[in-house]
């Protein structure tokens, strides 16, 4: 089950290596004075002074390299995300204990509606149609009056909910192997059928589960949701079927005597009817629509739509009503607009098939789903740092609030990324909110962490909100850690930075196959190989309550779990399970 699909489109395009504090101009043959400023052109040296905004001092001599600390990277690792997660699968996991120990006698006689249970919350949290009634209902009840610690957590909430839905997913497998075991173990009082339909479903529902694995879908995306998606509609169909053999059949003299109104009494039933509702329900805003394609750059493809959007929304898009859906941000000027503008990079078959073959015609979702930046309007002030076709999912808050300040860093960002959205930006963001920074121009990225800490203290900024690929978001937010700036960035693979961090503490050794498996590509594999020959920082526990609660909290919690799953598969091959009999 994916934790990564509402965060597709908040992946920008960083086209150059990570920032160092020296990385100005390369024709400069001293240090000068940064200046927090707003660039009206992209021409070169054509800075607006802030008068309110103080010089920095000089640019400090290249600081010897350091390593992220090891707290940061552990706070960081162990998110909401991870948070919901642990509660779900431990909650879950604890009651499937008690149910084999015949503790649990709802779990006995109802385990169908736990598998559904889970399920159905798994689906939920999942539905667009949802998550927008979350976010509309947080900004219009919380909004700038409460507590800024409530406000951060009300956006870390929602942007993590994926935990919870990993969570009830892999919960939801494990109670329905359970039940199916069960059935195996005491076979003679059920049909074939029924055993028959239990594999089956279970089947299919684990290879859903595998296909929504973080390096699946962060790799391999098209593989990740046509398998997700039609396996998962399949193991719905499958079990309807289940449900409605299981409960018909009367295992007092097996036959299937309990059929019509004693099958739609059960519980079971309806949750199935409620998994139903909420995985069809986004599909009927599934809709055929006209779109004007501009190719400003072989690297950029701009589409345009009709009707205006609220700052915040992304777009699916497909050139097949069911397959190969593809998430962007959107940019509109407001719900006044005639238009909205998405910002697709050329990087795989299908935004090269934009440029190649250019639709007039693309399907779309006309109700569009939130992202992190919809919680935009629960701030007094804040940023919005991108790179690249970051901007699509950042430009939007910027627009329509005058209270969120534009940083952005590309390369050539007029040419490559059109007049249209360089009129949008210039338009509607003045220069005492707006910062860009054209690399190609400037001869190389900025001073990145400087410049953000500058503008979040002259701004009173309460958030950060990043948009960039992977190493720029690792940096980024990191160093927003260590400053304590507030930060919310995109959601990347949890897999390998879990495994690196694991790893990093375990031991001071590698092995470059096994890393190799762990980090497909070139750009991680380098980013952590580099860290791992690094000396280890020295964490003084004593220092960090919260890692040595956070480290003392997994320690109790999985430990069991594994004592449990070796118990399990004792009980497994030995004994009947007395409280599912």
């Amino acid at each position: 089950m994916s934790a990564l699909a509402y965060n597709d489109a908040e992946k920008g395009t960083l086209e150059v290596h990570s920032p160092q504090l020296t990385d100005l101009t390369k024709d400069e043959k001293k240090a000068v004075d940064i200046e927090v400023f707003a660039v009206q052109s992209l021409e070169k040296d054509a800075p607006v002074i802030l008068p309110d905004v103080a010089k920095p001092p000089p640019a400090p001599a290249k600081p010897a390299k350091k390593s992220t600390p090891l707290w940061v990277l552990w706070v960081i690792w162990y998110n909401a995300y991870r948070r919901f997660f642990t509660v779900v699968f431990v909650v879950n996991f604890i009651g499937i204990g008690f149910a084999i120990a015949g503790k649990w006698p709802y779990a006995a006689r109802y385990p169908g509606a736990l598998v559904l249970g889970n399920l159905n919350v798994a689906i939920l949290v999942r539905n667009e149609i949802f998550g927008r009634c979350l976010y509309l209902f947080v900004s219009t009840f919380f909004a700038k009056w409460t507590p800024l610690w409530f406000r951060l957590a009300c956006t870390s909430t929602l942007q993590h909910l994926g935990g919870i839905h990993s969570g009830c997913a892999i919960s939801g497998v494990a109670w329905i192997v359970l039940m199916v075991v069960h059935q195996f173990k005491t076979k003679y009082m059920f049909n074939d059928s029924i055993l028959a339909f239990g594999v089956i479903t279970s089947v299919m529902l684990f290879v859903t589960l595998c296909a929504g694995l973080p390096w699946v879908c962060n790799t391999h995306h098209n593989v990740f949701e046509l398998n997700h998606r039609f396996f998962g509609w399949t193991s719905l169909c499958m079990t309807w079927v289940y449900t409605i053999v299981t409960n018909a059949y009367d295992t007092a003299d097996g036959k299937f005597d309990h059929v019509g109104r004693y099958v739609v009494q059960q519980q079971a039933f309806w949750y199935t009817v409620g998994m139903s509702i909420f995985i069809v329900l986004p599909w009927i805003c599934t809709r055929h629509v006209d779109v004007d394609v501009e190719l400003p750059s072989p690297k950029v493809v701009v589409l345009r739509f009709e009707r205006g959007m609220q700052q915040g929304l992304l777009a699916r898009i497909s050139r097949s009503a069911v397959k190969e859906y593809h998430a962007f941000g959107i940019i509109s000027e407001g719900t006044h607009a005639k238009h909205h503008y998405l910002i697709c990079g050329v990087q795989g078959d299908f935004t090269k098939g934009l440029v190649n073959d250019p639709p007039k015609k693309i399907w779309t979702r006309e109700l569009k789903f939130a992202g992190v930046s919809n919680t935009s309007t629960l701030y007094e002030r804040g940023i919005r740092i991108c790179t690249g076709t970051g901007l699509g999912a950042a430009l939007s808050t910027c627009i329509q609030s005058p209270y969120w300040y534009l940083i952005w860093i590309g390369s050539d960002q007029e040419k490559t990324f059109s007049p249209t959205i360089s009129g949008l930006i210039h338009r509607h963001i003045g220069p005492e909110r707006l910062l860009l920074w054209d690399s190609k121009v400037r001869g190389g990225r900025p001073p990145t962490m400087k410049i953000l800490k500058e503008v979040y203290d002259q701004w009173q900024a309460e958030v950060v909100f990043i948009t960039s690929n992977y190493v720029g978001n690792f940096e980024i937010q990191h160093g927003c850690k260590e400053a304590g700036i507030p930060a919310f960035g995109t959601l990347w693979d949890f897999f390998h930075l879990a495994l690196g961090v694991g790893l990093r503490v375990g031991c001071q050794t590698t092995h470059t196959s096994f890393l190799i498996l762990v980090y497909p590509t070139q750009c991680q594999r380098s980013r952590f190989l580099n860290a791992w020959k690094e000396p280890a920082p020295h964490v003084q526990l004593s220092d960090k309550p919260l890692f040595l609660l956070l480290v003392s909290f997994i320690t109790a919690a999985y430990g069991p779990l594994v004592l449990t799953t070796l118990a399990r598969s004792y009980i497994f091959a030995h004994t009947p399970f007395p409280g599912l009999m």
